[in-house]
C-alpha cells in the first residue's frame, strides 16, 4: 500500500470499486389488501378492489361500477394472504445486501386504519415483517461471523419516531428531539441516537418491546389504536475482515412504519388529535412531492421540507434496495384513499435509486513504523552522526540479517485468534515468496495489478535518479576544466562572456513647474530698483537662463522650478482688463472671474446699478458680502483669467504673456 495508506490509518474506497457508476435499482412496490374489519358489512357490501393476478389489480369506480381503473406492480397480495407469504415475496430477497454492505428499507404506506402496523409488527401469532427480517438476519450474521469465515459481523439496532416535525428516541424517549445530519460521504445521520448492539433474537425483543410502548397512539373513530407518528426501526450490520487488507463494511437496514392520512371529517379528530392529523398529512404531503420531483428530474428534490423525507433521502432517490408495500382497504367508503395510495404507489415504482458498497480499509493491524533520527538521515549522515565506538562494535553482518528479517515480518503472525492449521500454511506461503525474491509483506498484501505498478513507479524512480547522478557528475567535471584554465584565457573568456551591462533605470522625473507670484509681491518687486525679467527657453535637454544684467547664461538643472516675474505694464493692462469687465460686463461675465460665483455676480451688478462704475479693482470690498481677507484672495489670482490659456510648456522670448499654471 502506499505510505498515505498506512499514514492515515483508513482509506476510504471508492463507492463502486472500480470508478463506474452503480447500477440502478428501481423501487419496488407491493401492494396487500387486507380483509373486511367487519365480516357481516363485508357480505352485504361488495369490495371495490379485486385482483387480476398476482401483480396486477382493478378499483371499480363507485358511481360508474362498469368502469375500472388496472394497476400493475411487482407484487400483489389479496385479503387471503399470510404475513409469511408477503415477507418471503417481497422483503427477505433483499436482506443479503446488508451482508454486501449497502442498504435496503422497507416502507410501509397507505390510509389509515388501512393495516400499515399490523403488516409491520404483527402479532405473536402472526408476526409481521420486522420480527421475520430480524430473525433472519441474526442467523445470517452468526452463521457469516462464525469462526473461521473472513469476516466478523456485528449488529446494532436504533429505534425513533418523527413526531410533529420532532425526532424523538424511543429507547432513550428523555433525549429530547434530535438533529437529522448528512456526513461529508451523503449518508444521512442522527447524532445522539442510542444503539443497542444485539446477537439473538431474545435480546432484540428486550430491546423492541419497551420501545415501542413510547411510541405515540390514539384512538380515531376509524382506527382504535392510530399511529400519530412515522416510526423508524434502524438496524446496522458491521463487517470487519479478519485478514489482510482489513476491509470494513457497513450495512443499514430502515423498517419504517408511516402514519396513514387521514380525513378529519371522518376520523373526528379534534384537538391535539387535529394538530397531529395536521403534521402527518403534510410530511405525506411532502413525500409525494419528492416522489414527483425524483420521476421528473427536477433539479431540486425536496428532501428538506420535512425530517420525514429527509430520513428517506437514501430510501426514495438515493443508495438504498427499497420495498413500498402500499395497504389499501376493500370498502367502498375507503374508494378515494384507496386511489390516492394506488397513484402514490405508481409514482414511486418509478423512481431510481442506486446502491453501492459502503466499503473501506481499516489498517488496525498493523503496527505504526517508528523510524529512529538515524533512519531518517541519508547513509553518508547516518556514518558521520556514529562515532568510532559504535563502529568498532558493530556488526554488519548481524545487523544486515536482523534488518531482512524485521523485513519479511509478516503482520499475518500478529492473528493470534485464527486456527493454528491455516496460520501455518499462510506463514508458509509468506516464506516461500520471500524465497522467491519478492519484496515480503508488501507484496502478500498488495493486489497483483497494484504490485506491477508499483514496482514500475519504483523502477522509473531509480532511473530517474541515475540519470540526474550522471549529469551532476558532468557539470562538476565541467566546473573543474574551467578552473585548470590559464588565467589570461580565463580572463578572455570572461570578457567574452560577460554580459551586457544593465541599464540603469531611473525614476521619473519631477513635473515642470511654472511659478506664479502673488501680485502684491510682484509690485513690490517691481518697484526695487534692481528688477530683473527673466525669459525661460528650452535648448535641448538643459535650459539656459537669459538674464538682462548677466551677459553669459547660466545653465540650471532641468529639477529646478520656474519663476516668472510679471512685468507693470503687463500688470497694469491685465487690472484696466477687469475693471472693464467689473463696470460693463453681466452677472455671467462677472462669474468668469476667479472666486466670483452666481451670487457675487449679482452682488456686483447691483451695487453697479446704486453706487455707479468702479474706479479700482480694490472697490469690490464696498460691495457687502465681499470679505476684505476673499478682496485679498481675489486680487492675488484675478488678474490670470483674462490672459488667453497657454499649453503647459516653458514660454518663449517672443510671447508677452505669462505662463500658464500647471500643477
Amino acid at each position: 500500500y502506499s505510505l498515505r495508506t498506512v499514514l492515515s490509518g483508513r482509506c476510504h474506497l471508492s463507492k463502486v470499486g472500480t470508478g463506474r457508476r452503480p447500477p440502478p435499482a428501481r423501487v419496488r412496490v407491493a401492494v396487500r389488501l387486507r380483509p373486511f374489519v367487519d365480516g357481516a358489512a363485508g357480505a352485504n357490501e361488495p369490495p371495490c378492489v379485486r385482483g387480476i393476478d398476482s401483480c396486477s389489480l382493478e378499483v371499480a369506480n363507485w358511481r360508474n361500477y362498469q368502469e375500472t381503473l388496472k394497476y400493475q406492480f411487482d407484487a400483489f397480495y389479496g385479503e387471503r394472504s399470510s404475513q409469511q407469504d408477503i415477507y418471503a415475496g417481497s422483503v427477505q430477497p433483499i436482506l443479503r445486501h446488508l451482508l454486501e454492505g449497502q442498504n435496503a428499507s422497507v416502507l410501509a404506506y397507505g390510509p389509515t386504519g388501512a393495516g400499515k402496523t399490523h403488516t409491520m409488527l404483527g402479532s405473536p401469532e402472526q408476526p409481521g415483517v420486522i420480527p421475520r427480517a430480524l430473525m433472519d438476519l441474526l442467523q445470517l450474521t452468526r452463521e457469516e461471523g462464525a469462526e473461521g469465515r473472513p469476516w466478523d459481523l456485528s449488529v446494532t439496532m436504533s429505534y425513533l419516531e418523527i413526531y410533529q416535525e420532532k425526532v424523538l428516541d424511543l429507547l432513550d424517549p428523555a433525549s429530547g428531539d434530535l438533529v437529522i445530519r448528512e456526513d461529508c460521504r451523503g449518508n444521512i445521520l442522527i447524532p445522539g441516537l442510542t444503539q443497542k448492539p444485539i446477537t439473538s433474537f431474545s435480546e432484540f425483543e428486550r430491546h423492541f418491546l419497551p420501545a415501542s410502548g413510547n411510541r405515540t397512539v390514539g384512538a380515531t373513530r376509524l382506527n382504535q389504536r392510530s399511529s400519530r407518528s412515522h416510526a423508524v426501526l434502524l438496524v446496522k450490520v458491521d463487517q470487519r475482515e479478519r485478514l489482510a487488507p482489513f476491509r470494513q463494511r457497513e450495512g443499514k437496514l430502515y423498517l419504517i412504519d408511516l402514519a396513514g392520512s387521514e380525513d378529519n371529517r371522518r376520523t373526528g379528530n379534534q384537538g391535539i388529535r387535529l394538530k397531529e392529523s395536521g403534521a402527518i398529512n403534510t410530511s405525506l404531503f411532502v413525500l409525494g412531492k419528492v416522489v414527483d420531483a425524483l420521476n421528473q428530474g427536477l433539479p431540486r428534490v425536496p428532501y428538506r421540507d420535512s425530517k420525514l423525507t429527509r430520513l428517506l433521502q437514501d430510501s426514495l432517490g438515493g443508495s438504498a434496495h427499497s420495498i413500498l408495500i402500499a395497504n389499501i382497504a376493500p370498502e367502498r367508503r375507503f374508494y378515494l384513499d384507496t386511489v390516492s395510495a394506488l397513484n402514490f404507489a405508481a409514482r414511486s415504482k418509478e423512481v431510481i435509486n442506486r446502491p453501492f458498497t459502503n466499503e473501506s480499509l481499516q489498517l488496525h493491524a498493523l503496527a505504526p513504523v517508528k523510524l529512529s533520527q538515524k533512519e531518517l538521515l541519508g547513509p553518508s549522515e547516518a556514518k558521520r552522526a556514529r562515532g568510532p565506538e559504535e563502529e568498532e562494535i558493530g556488526n554488519p553482518e548481524l545487523t544486515a540479517s536482523a534488518a531482512s528479517a524485521s523485513q519479511k515480518l509478516s503482520p499475518l503472525q500478529k492473528l493470534s485468534n485464527m486456527d493454528p492449521a491455516m496460520l501455518e500454511r499462510l506463514l508458509s506461503l509468506d516464506r516461500l515468496l520471500g524465497s522467491q525474491g519478492s519484496q515480503g509483506t508488501p507484496l502478500l498484501n498488495t493486489p497483483k495489478r497494484e504490485r506491477m505498478v508499483l514496482i514500475k513507479t519504483v523502477e522509473e524512480k531509480d532511473l530517474e535518479i541515475e540519470r540526474l547522478k550522471m549529469k551532476q557528475k558532468e557539470l562538476e567535471a565541467k566546473v573543474l576544466a574551467q578552473e585548470a584554465l590559464d588565467p589570461k584565457e580565463k580572463e578572455n573568456s570572461l570578457t567574452v562572456h560577460r554580459p551586457l551591462p544593465r541599464r540603469t533605470v531611473t525614476g521619473a522625473k519631477p513635473l515642470k513647474k511654472a511659478v506664479v507670484m502673488p501680485l502684491q509681491l510682484i509690485q513690490e518687486q517691481a518697484a526695487s530698483p534692481k528688477t530683473e525679467i527673466h525669459i525661460l527657453k528650452k535648448r535641448g535637454r538643459k535650459r539656459k537662463v537669459e538674464s538682462s544684467q548677466v551677459s553669459e547664461p547660466v545653465e540650471k538643472a532641468s529639477e529646478d522650478c520656474w519663476e516668472l516675474q510679471i512685468s507693470p505694464e503687463l500688470l497694469a493692462h491685465g487690472r484696466q482688463k477687469i475693471l472693464d469687465l467689473l463696470n460693463k460686463g453681466s452677472a455671467r461675465d462677472l462669474r468668469s472671474l476667479q472666486r466670483i460665483g452666481q451670487k457675487k455676480a449679482q452682488l456686483i451688478v447691483g451695487w453697479r446699478e446704486l453706487h455707479g462704475p468702479f474706479s479700482q479693482v480694490e472697490d469690490l470690498e464696498r460691495v457687502e458680502g465681499i470679505s476684505g481677507k476673499q478682496m485679498e484672495s481675489f486680487l492675488k489670482v484675478s488678474v490670470l483669467p483674462v490672459v488667453p490659456a497657454l499649453p503647459a510648456r516653458p514660454c518663449s522670448n517672443s510671447s508677452p504673456l505669462p505662463c500658464r499654471r500647471t500643477s
